[in-house]
């Protein structure tokens, strides 16, 4: 799935593209698209037709086109969603589920392989966090590093209140949002932390550093594009970002660590993987 800095890129040509135009004709292709829309299909369409895109906005990995009269259209790319904006001529893509008639002869196009992703319509909501209106859907999801509202210190704090283990906090978007599993393992590293730290035990600046470094990897990635391991992730214009070739932990399982030279591992962590040096990054003692 992708994470902040993937989902900014796609907010960003969204902005460019999309906002303050009118949808003049929408077309849903087929219902798995709009399972998340309870009344079909055929419904959203009907109630997209003629909307005017009066913003696009972001929370950690959710993304949503704020729409006139007080509702959102929050998109979910799961694993393989793209939107791309296109001139309406050309070849419909095979997996091409929602097509967005834009003015100027172009289209929006919401593409789905895997067909893991989707289209809701829902109203907007106070955000309990202070900022400006979210989904009523994700509500419960925490500011992201990136937010003028994010509250590091208070977050810290939570943290270790939690008594978790670090990478699972920082995976955590009820805590933190838009940090997955890749960004988590590249902050852990820069931070000298296994990802099994008990939080309880860290000094709080520990955990704000994890915090500073978390925000300094997304904030890098994002000015390259996001990170882009296949053809799936890319731009509104179908460009692929390219910070895979600057990681330091991600996928890097075998190779030196590029601080100490000691062979990096690979650990099974919550159904998925984590990638650490062992020398730098030492597991934390168990206690009797």
């Amino acid at each position: 799935m992708p994470e902040l800095p993937e989902v900014e890129v796609v907010r960003r040509g969204l902005e460019g593209h999309v906002v303050g135009k009118p949808f003049s004709a929408v077309e849903i292709r087929g219902p798995r698209v709009a399972r998340r829309h309870v009344p079909g299909p055929d419904d959203l369409a009907a109630r997209l037709r003629g909307r005017l895109v009066a913003a696009a906005r972001r929370r950690g990995k959710y993304l949503w086109l704020e729409l006139d009269g007080g509702e959102a259209l929050v998109i979910h790319l799961g694993m393989s969603g793209q939107l791309l904006v296109e001139a309406a001529d050309a070849p419909r893509e095979k997996h091409a589920h929602a097509i967005f008639d834009l003015p100027d002869d172009r289209q929006l196009r919401f593409v789905d392989q895997r067909t893991f992703g989707g289209l809701q319509l829902v109203d907007l909501a106070e955000d309990p966090y202070g900022g400006t209106p979210v989904p009523d859907v994700i509500t419960h999801i925490a500011p992201d590093p990136l937010e003028a509202v994010f509250d590091q210190v208070a977050v810290g704090r939570a943290m270790r209140r939690r008594r978790t283990q670090l990478k699972r906090a920082l995976l955590d978007q009820t805590l933190v949002s838009g940090i997955g599993n890749i960004y988590a393992d590249e902050a852990l590293w820069r931070a000298k932390l296994h990802g099994e730290r008990p939080t309880e035990r860290l000094a709080a600046g520990a955990v704000l550093q994890v915090l500073d470094h978390a925000t300094a990897v997304m904030t890098e990635a994002l000015g390259k594009g996001g990170t882009s391991f296949d053809a799936l992730y890319v731009n509104v214009n179908g460009a692929s970002g390219y910070f895979e070739r600057s990681l330091n932990a991600y996928g890097r399982q075998g190779d030196p660590c590029r601080r100490c030279g000691t062979l990096m591992v690979r650990e099974s962590f919550m159904n998925r993987s984590s990638f650490s040096c062992p020398v730098c990054q030492p597991r934390p003692r168990v206690r009797k």
